[in-house]
């Protein structure tokens, strides 16, 4: 799961830093649980940092992250994969 080519959605494109999509795709790749289909980051502000909570159903997992950020984004990403090809895209463009 999710060995293949990846995509971004423009919604990801036009408002997630470049570096925050890369840290993304590396979370889910080190994930020390097997990796559903579905991932889920919901990006948010703590403090002055960007904060990322990653989770996926089955199994289930959740883990929060706080790193430094130029620039906080706040929102939900999902990251499917469809076997052919993984996509990261905003919650809105489901």
């Amino acid at each position: 799961v999710f060995e293949n080519k990846k995509y971004v959605t423009k919604g990801v494109a036009e408002n997630i830093p470049l570096s925050l999509q890369v840290l993304m795709w590396e979370l889910i790749n080190t994930m020390p649980v097997d990796k559903d289909y579905l991932q889920v980051f919901v990006l948010s502000e703590c403090g002055n940092k960007q904060k990322l909570v990653h989770s996926q159903e089955s199994p289930e997992y959740t883990k929060e992250y706080v790193v430094n950020a130029e620039t906080v984004v706040c929102g939900k990403i999902f990251v499917i994969d469809d076997t052919t090809h993984s996509t990261m895209l905003m919650n809105y463009e489901y």
